[in-house]
């Protein structure tokens, strides 16, 4: 899968989710084969962009393969973590509730 297709994949997961409600959240993902986008969550719509994140309250690094199966709900990401399939930089609590929110579609 191409970068360009795990980044729209994201989109039409993010068109699933209902965010009315949630706090502001800010994940940058890193794709250890190259490429980066952020998933915001503000005001009760999600936004995912091809970029980086500078004031992103956590950043995730994973591999395509093994992004697109969290996309996917195959990959626990708290068992990725354990694993160390998925590195956190920053607060962990937030990379826990875009989880959550993944896992809420």
């Amino acid at each position: 899968m191409t970068f360009e297709e795990l980044l729209a994949k994201t989109r039409d997961v993010a068109s699933q989710i209902d965010a009315t409600g949630k706090d502001f959240l800010a994940v940058q993902v890193n794709l250890k084969e190259g490429g980066v986008l952020y998933v915001e969550v503000k005001d009760g719509n999600i936004a995912v962009e091809p970029y980086e994140y500078n004031d992103r309250d956590c950043g995730i690094t994973i591999n395509m393969k093994n992004y697109d199966k969290l996309l996917d709900g195959k990959l626990d990401p708290v068992v990725a973590f354990t694993l160390r399939k998925l590195k956190v930089d920053g607060d962990v609590g937030k990379a826990l509730e875009f989880a959550n929110l993944l896992k809420s579609r």
